[in-house]
């Protein structure tokens, strides 16, 4: 009977020790109240996501919540309208699955809000399956939506300064790793969708999130703008809901022993959002409160900025196009910039040739054309059509 008292109290003590010294997080201590600020939270519906926004809005901020999930959502709201006292918590419509939602969200948040001063990109997913835009979902969603995001929403937060963008990575990027050939639509970042590659995509995405803060710093130094990334903790959250159901199971009881919970997981969020004093490290990745030396990739400088120039090919950060009029695609933004091409094309021919006339049916496409998206080599080659009739 001993032995097995003392056994149980060595597992015990064990439990402790490691929950303790391993996974038990440290807290935000900052006192900042945060009465006429703004901030978004994306994946705040849930998890860690949910756990920031509330005590973002106990400090009085007028807190954005960008989900994909409406009624989630606006559960979430009432509950953390409820628990904070402040009534100024709101749900917009965000899929970071999604570049044309994405673009539609930012537009819709620039025309309804005066300011930005915290942006906390937040939500993560981990399994099978592709964006809207043909990128591995882990990819699209932890990653390129946030990057493009961030982008749209960059001029307002350099207004509302000082402001910061802080972005969730995990430590698990540094089993990450960059393969070119392997980051285009329609490809996954790794081959297959077996939960060990869905893992290995995860770990990517994350790998990305902190170059990207390493890059974003250097293109803001100078700024009123500072940019952090950090590892959340070993977290009980949602995160693996689209994981098979016996391994998550599985992982349910070691979870429920050892993992934070989510206002646990939130901390070192809250940190980079709020502690003052930090802004010299701009750029630089926190766990645990504190900062944290990252793994030998996400120092690269050279692939940070080779990755951020390969990513605006992709989803055109700078663009709000496709949320205006009833565009349902790029398909029919082309037909939107051939329409108004042609009619600057007509306009020129049906003039009497003159010099200015033609120029001023360039004017008119270029007009147009640039708020399509049209290019300078298009406005062009609408000029030597116009000369030759």
């Amino acid at each position: 009977m001993s032995a097995l008292l003392c056994l149980v109290a060595a597992a015990l003590f064990s439990y402790v020790l490691v929950y303790y010294s391993v996974f038990r997080g440290a807290r935000c201590s900052s006192s900042v109240k945060l009465n006429g600020k703004t901030a978004i939270v994306t994946g705040s519906n849930t998890g860690i996501g949910r756990a920031t926004a509330l005590d973002l809005a106990k400090r009085g901020a007028r807190v954005i919540l960008a989900c994909r999930s409406k009624a989630s959502a606006e559960a979430a709201a009432f509950h953390i309208r409820r628990e904070s006292g402040n009534n100024q918590v709101l749900f917009m419509h965000l899929d970071l699955a999604s570049f044309q939602s994405v673009r539609c969200f930012a537009e819709t948040f620039l025309r309804t809000e005066p300011r930005l001063d915290i942006l906390i990109n937040n939500a993560g997913v981990m399994g099978p399956g592709h964006t809207a835009d043909g990128f591995c979902v882990a990819f699209g969603v932890n990653h390129l939506g946030h990057f493009l995001l961030t982008n749209l929403l960059l001029e307002k937060l350099q207004q509302c300064g000082p402001s910061r963008v802080v972005t969730v990575a995990a430590l698990l990027h540094r089993c990450g790793s960059a393969d070119f050939p392997l980051l285009a639509p329609k490809r996954d970042l790794v081959s297959g969708q077996s939960t060990w590659h869905n893992v290995r995509a995860y770990c990517n995405s994350k790998l990305f999130n902190v170059l990207f803060t390493r890059e974003l710093a250097n293109r803001l130094e100078g700024t009123s703008v500072t940019c952090y990334s950090l590892h959340p903790g070993v977290v009980h959250t949602e995160l693996g809901r689209s994981m098979s159901l016996w391994l998550q199971l599985l992982m349910i009881p070691f979870a429920k022993a050892f993992f934070l919970d989510p206002e646990g997981g939130s901390q070192t969020t809250l940190y980079c959002a709020l502690q003052e004093g930090i802004e010299p490290l701009s750029g630089r990745y926190f766990a645990n409160c504190a900062l944290q030396q990252v793994g030998a990739k996400g120092r690269d400088d050279a692939l940070a900025k080779k990755l951020w120039e390969r990513r605006k090919c992709w989803d055109a950060p700078g663009s709000l196009s496709q949320c205006n009029g009833s565009h349902d695609g790029a398909l029919h933004d082309r037909l939107h910039r051939f329409m108004f091409l042609s009619a600057g094309t007509w306009f020129g021919s049906f003039c009497t040739k003159r010099w200015t006339d033609v120029l001023v049916a360039v004017k008119v496409c270029h007009t147009y054309g640039s708020y399509y998206g049209t290019n300078m080599v298009q406005v062009q080659s609408l000029m030597r059509t116009c000369l030759r009739h």
